[in-house]
């Protein structure tokens, strides 16, 4: 097919036809005789020509511009048409070069559905868009790229326009949305009309975005608001030059308000709630010559309805709050980013200051309202320090980790209270629950199903421990750690407020402890419990000494057992132990290493430890145990009964020889002759510590005079045979039992040690390798500042219409 365009000289209009850029030469323009690549026609010129292929719009592009000359002539004031008509179906660009001077600016309107501006590399849905260009002597600033479907009614410039459309192929627009509807002086970069139709939000930038705002320049935006409509303003994404004089701001004229204009930097939160339309202004300052920096701003307005609730006002006290702050923010913040189309919750701390996140601090009342249609999407986060100074008073105080009342009773659910807890380098930290106590959250076998649960980290400058996850009504009746912690609350669901009542957890500051993390399990005498190692499931830092200690009652028998039959690691440096103990005087101690087989299940009759300690593991094995406890009822046995009558029928039967013996000795006439010995023990045998020394040792069965009594010694030493003969067996801690946990034998004494099995043979011969130095217990490294005990204290109508046309000119400086 064949093309021609005419054009008349009078349009001062041109038509450039050229290949798009990257694209090969496959396809030609064919004009007369001639093949070409490019074509342009002037203006008064008229051209026939067509193309050597059957999709053009693969390989050409084409320009049309139109010249209009508003400083000599007068200006075609009225709508743009798109000329000349009949062109062949290329994307196309239009180009309008309004030239005018800087004591005359220009206005152009747009028409209904009006234009929304886009960030540059955006692409427009219908792929169809504007561009304006300020031109002002031999400098051209970019006013800004433009949709169609928006809310910029109007853009008033400085100065000469360049004002381009871009089309696509296929479009079937036929008109060019705007004219040139005035001319006017204003004192300033431009202004830009955006006019806004119930609940709505736009995004709109600063000239040049994001290359930088012109120095020392003044524009903007005029925002037509409904007087029935709220509207908000925030700033998402600004940066600010280096100045050498005055400042940059903005400045809002607000319809009603005392203080017009009311100027804030870039940094401040902007004014919202704003009832009805109002304008905003942007101010630049001169710049450093040799670091000028770059002033750019994008910033979102967002009208609504006003809420019902709107001047409901909660009260939030916290003036009795030490360290402790509250943030109120929507669901899923800070991860997640609402979408600025998106409907919008705002809080205010008063009726002008609103944002979607607000931060309270500790010590203040504040009385705060919500501009939500739906509460449920906002969320609350606060976290509160406690630090030790006074040693002597710390020691001596129990803090309550418990959510301020002031939280729970705003209508906004708790999503995470977090307690950032600090000791002193002679201090460690001591949570208990006393009357709910805590369950372990064992993913297999043991969930925490409430509306919350607690999340328990160990924290120090060099390693990071998670305790573990835990909810209330379990057996852990405490938990002691060497280092700074932080426990965060988190809730699922709306049930916190009823299943937190009361609130249980409390903690102290206590004396340095000997492991990392010691913990005080007393079960339910009728449930299994699951305990399992911190860091699960990714295992133990090296060198790292857990323990536990389990309260058996005393009508019970425990029974504990391990979830695997080893600890799953091999050591690079030391050695990976287990310990078991009871709580009892001469009590064997269990110990197993890492290379040795975990115990069976056993029963243990009184309270006792479990301890498990890590070494160096090789490559990237790490330490997780996992370990269970069940209770049963003490039985009886018979066989034990049978002992005991048995027992006492031989001292009853020895007792009635010695009667009859000493009625024979009175009958004696000789009297006895010989000294006895003071020295001789008189009580029946019994358990071995009530001896200094043995039997064997002492010659407290030796007489001066034996007399017929001897014949029953026989007797009397084979009762005393019941006692256990002394054994060196391996004594792990001195001081009180139960005041510290069982720990691993240093391996000069493991040969010594009596093992679970009943054989007292001694273990095969240690390795070299049975000798590395053991240490598991470590001070506690870097000293962190101590920031202070936190806890110790408990108008007439001034409304200023719209700027309309010859307004527009009077805009005031």
């Amino acid at each position: 097919a064949s093309f021609t365009i005419s054009l008349r000289k009078v349009d001062n209009t041109t038509v450039m036809i050229k290949l798009r850029p990257g694209v090969s030469s496959s396809c030609h323009i064919h004009i007369k005789s001639a093949i070409r690549s490019e074509l342009n026609i002037k203006p008064g010129e008229n051209v026939t020509f067509s193309f050597t292929c059957n999709t053009p719009q693969k390989y050409f592009v084409m320009e049309i511009q139109k010249n209009i000359d508003c400083v000599s002539g007068p200006c075609p004031f009225g709508d743009v048409h798109l000329y000349p008509l009949q062109l062949p179906r290329l994307n196309r660009t239009y180009i309008w070069d309004v030239k005018a001077s800087t004591k005359a600016g220009l206005e152009l309107k747009f028409s209904a559905p009006w234009l929304r501006q886009i960030e540059p590399g955006e692409m427009c849905p219908d792929f169809i868009s504007y561009n304006i260009n300020s031109c002002i002597d031999k400098a051209t600033v970019n006013i800004g790229t433009f949709c169609r479907n928006g809310s910029v009614s109007r853009v008033k410039l400085l100065g000469g326009v360049v004002m381009s459309l871009h089309l696509p192929w296929d479009s079937p627009l036929t008109t060019s949305g705007f004219n040139i509807a005035n001319r006017a002086s204003i004192k300033r970069l431009c202004i830009i009309e955006s006019t806004l139709k119930g609940e709505s939000s736009i995004t709109l930038m600063s000239p040049n975005y994001p290359l930088g705002f012109p120095e020392d320049e003044l524009m903007t935006w005029q925002f037509v608001v409904p007087s029935s409509m709220r509207a908000s303003v925030f700033f998402h994404n600004y940066s600010l030059s280096n100045c050498e004089r005055k400042e940059e701001r903005v400045e809002y004229y607000i319809p009603g308000s005392l203080s017009n204009p009311e100027v804030f930097k870039l940094s401040d939160s902007q004014p919202a709630n704003i009832a009805g339309s109002f304008n905003m202004s942007l101010q630049g300052c001169d710049q450093d010559a040799q670091n000028p920096g770059v002033l750019r701003l994008l910033f979102q307005v967002i009208v609504q309805h006003p809420q019902l609730d709107e001047n409901v006002t909660h009260l939030v006290d916290l003036s009795r709050e030490r360290n402790t702050t509250v943030t109120i923010h929507f669901e899923g913040w800070p991860g997640y980013v609402p979408l600025m189309s998106e409907p919008i919750c705002l809080i205010c701390k008063d009726p002008r200051t609103c944002d979607r996140v607000l931060t309270l601090a500790s010590g203040t009342i504040y009385r705060i309202s919500f501009l939500c249609k739906d509460l449920s999407r906002l969320r609350i986060t606060a976290e509160k320090g406690i630090s030790c100074v006074d040693l002597w008073r710390c020691q001596r105080k129990i803090y309550s980790l418990s959510v301020p009342k002031a939280i729970m009773q705003l209508p906004i659910r708790l999503h995470r209270f977090i307690w950032k807890l600090l000791a002193p380098d002679l201090l460690n930290i001591e949570i208990t629950s006393p009357s709910l106590k805590l369950q372990q959250h064992v993913q297999e076998h043991q969930r925490c199903n409430m509306s919350y649960s607690y999340s328990i980290v160990s924290a120090t400058p060099e390693t990071e421990l998670n305790v573990g996850t835990f909810c209330p009504g379990g057996s852990v009746e405490k938990i002691q750690m060497r280092n700074n912690i932080t426990i965060s609350l988190k809730t699922f669901g709306k049930g916190f407020i009823n299943e937190s009542n009361p609130q249980d957890l409390k903690m102290s500051f206590v004396p340095h402890i000997k492991d990392e993390c010691t913990f005080t399990v007393s079960p339910n005498p009728k449930a299994k419990v699951y305990l399992q190692t911190p860091n699960w499931p990714y295992g133990l830092p090296p060198y790292v000494s857990i323990s536990w200690y389990i309260i058996v009652p005393s009508k019970q028998i425990a029974r504990l057992g391990f979830s695997k039959n080893r600890m799953g690691i091999a050591c690079e440096t030391g050695r990976a132990y287990v310990n078991i103990k009871e709580e009892i005087m001469g009590a064997e101690e269990t110990v197993r290493r890492e290379d040795e087989l975990l115990p069976d299940p056993r029963n243990m009759y009184h309270n006792f430890w479990v301890n498990v300690s890590n070494c160096k593991p090789v490559d990237r094995t790490q330490l997780t145990l996992q370990f269970w406890v069940t209770f049963a009822d003490k039985q009886i046995d018979l066989g034990i009964i049978l002992g005991m009558v048995a027992g006492a029928g031989v001292l009853v039967a020895i007792g009635l020889t010695v009667c009859c013996v000493k009625k024979k000795k009175k009958k004696t006439q000789n009297p006895m002759v010989g000294v006895y010995n003071a020295n001789v023990n008189t009580q029946m045998p019994g358990k071995k510590g009530l001896f200094t020394k043995g039997r064997q040792t002492n010659e407290s069965h030796v007489y001066a005079v034996i007399d017929d009594a001897v014949v029953y010694g026989d007797l009397l030493k084979e009762s005393n045979g019941s006692i256990a003969p002394e054994v060196d067996v391996y004594r792990p801690f001195d001081g009180r039992i139960g005041s510290l946990p069982p720990s691993p034998p240093p391996f000069s004494f493991r040969k010594n040690i009596k093992f679970s099995s009943n054989t007292e043979e001694e273990p095969p011969p240690l390795t070299d390798t049975d000798h590395d130095t053991y240490t598991f217990a470590h001070q506690k490294s870097g000293q962190l500042e101590d920031n202070g005990d936190a806890n110790e204290k408990d108008k007439g109508d001034t409304s200023v219409p719209l700027l309309e046309n010859k307004e527009w000119d009077g805009l005031v400086e």
